[in-house]
């Protein structure tokens, strides 16, 4: 009887016979598991971020709402101010308004954008904001929680047509000046309600692009 010719598997590697181990990449198993795990903490510190930045924004807002409807009132209280104009000045140029708080008049190409200064912003600059449609908002030294509630103002409404610009004004000590294009309001005591009436009447209305 003829001798079976059986093909022993796994000859032609020098495996004799033995099954093949298959790689699948075992030895990066722990590393990989770390990275996994530094990615899905990362993942939740950023979830977490910005459901604590949505909660805020959105408490402010209703917050801010809340006031509005009460400083109504206190926008008998604005002042109206002169046109002196919409010129444009070449950059950089100084210029004399002649009031320590304008509201229109010629002004650099640029404005200030909107946000929280430390430091003072260029009138020509800001003048030129408020004829975007943004608000102007002046303090020296009004305390630590009207401070918070500005900045908090500053982050909440930042477009490009109807943001708010917190600035330092010169020898206010703590009152705080809110203007808008032609528009005053001097809090010489601050009240939150009624600078949030003002920012709600004037943001958004500047004679350049007004969207409110």
């Amino acid at each position: 009887m003829a001798r079976s010719r059986r093909r022993v598997r796994g000859a032609k590697d020098g495996t004799s016979g033995a099954r093949k181990r298959i790689d699948w990449g075992g030895g990066a198993d722990k590393q990989t598991g770390r990275l996994n795990m530094v990615l899905i903490a990362l993942a939740a510190v950023a979830v977490a971020a910005g459901g604590t930045y949505f909660w805020r924004t959105t408490h402010t807002a209703a917050s801010f709402d809340e006031l509005v409807a009460a400083g109504q009132p206190a926008l008998a209280s604005v002042e109206s101010q002169p046109d002196n104009g919409t010129e444009h000045l070449s950059p950089g140029a100084a210029h004399s308004y002649g009031v320590a708080f304008p509201t229109s008049g010629a002004h650099d190409p640029t404005p200030t954008d909107p946000g929280f200064y430390g430091t003072p912003q260029p009138p020509t600059q800001l003048v030129h904001a408020l004829e975007h449609g943004h608000i102007v908002i002046y303090y020296d030294q009004p305390g630590e929680r009207t401070l918070g509630l500005l900045k908090a103002w500053a982050g909440l409404f930042g477009g490009h047509w109807d943001g708010v610009v917190v600035t330092p004004g010169a020898a206010l000590g703590q009152a705080v000046v809110l203007t808008a294009w032609r528009k005053t309001l001097r809090l010489d005591s601050f009240d939150p309600a009624a600078a949030a009436a003002f920012v709600d009447a004037y943001r958004g209305r500047g004679p350049e692009h007004p969207v409110r």
